[in-house]
């Protein structure tokens, strides 16, 4: 299957597949679809982060629940990001005015074996429900491909129906039951673990 991310200089669209191809854009944006567009992260995105983050939508479907903080995304920044560990994209609207709504990112990267983690959440509430997340998988997906990755994985809350159908949209298969996962505050809950190979 060709891969969806092209760096010709148009937005295309695989008609075999009713996907959006991207392309390589040098005004900011690295990975641009039909209603969202990604960017690398940066330290100026720190207040961003934290109230995506501490939105209690989002952190209820994190493993780790505690209030987040500048120190902590910093922290994170400093050891995963800039070390290459982990990959991490701000999510912006194409149709107003580049607007950050979230973020999407492959963590834990194993670049011999070709593995990594796949996260992603949606920060504005005003953004939920407009298939944002649905292309976002998508994009993310062929660029991970494009940098050499083979098979990505995530893992979600089993009740998180919404999330796991879109990323069973995107080609991801179920591979094991998490059973009763402890969360940072205590918590336990069931998640699945899905992966897709590229």
């Amino acid at each position: 299957m060709p891969s969806q991310y092209t760096r010709s200089g148009k937005n295309k669209t695989d008609k075999r597949l009713r996907r959006p191809v991207m392309k390589k854009e040098t005004q900011g944006f690295d990975v641009i679809g039909k209603k969202v567009s990604l960017r690398k992260i940066t330290l100026d995105d720190t207040e961003l982060i934290v109230k995506w983050r501490n939105n209690e939508r989002v952190r209820n479907n994190f493993v780790y629940k505690v209030v987040f903080t500048k120190e902590i995304h910093e922290n994170w920044f400093k050891t995963k990001i800039m070390t290459g560990k982990v990959e991490q994209f701000i999510i912006c609207e194409n149709d107003n005015d580049h607007r950050p709504v979230g973020s999407v990112y492959f963590r834990d990267i194993d670049r011999e074996e070709g593995t990594a983690e796949y996260g992603i959440f949606i920060g504005e509430d005003d953004a939920v429900g407009r298939g944002y997340g649905s292309e976002t998988v998508l994009l993310a997906l062929s660029y991970a491909k494009e940098i050499g990755l083979k098979r990505v994985y995530l893992k979600a809350f089993a009740y998180n129906e919404i999330a796991i159908r879109s990323y069973s949209k995107a080609g991801f298969v179920k591979t094991k039951d998490l059973l009763q996962v402890e969360c940072s505050d205590g918590q336990k809950s069931d998640m699945i673990l899905m992966e897709k190979l590229l």
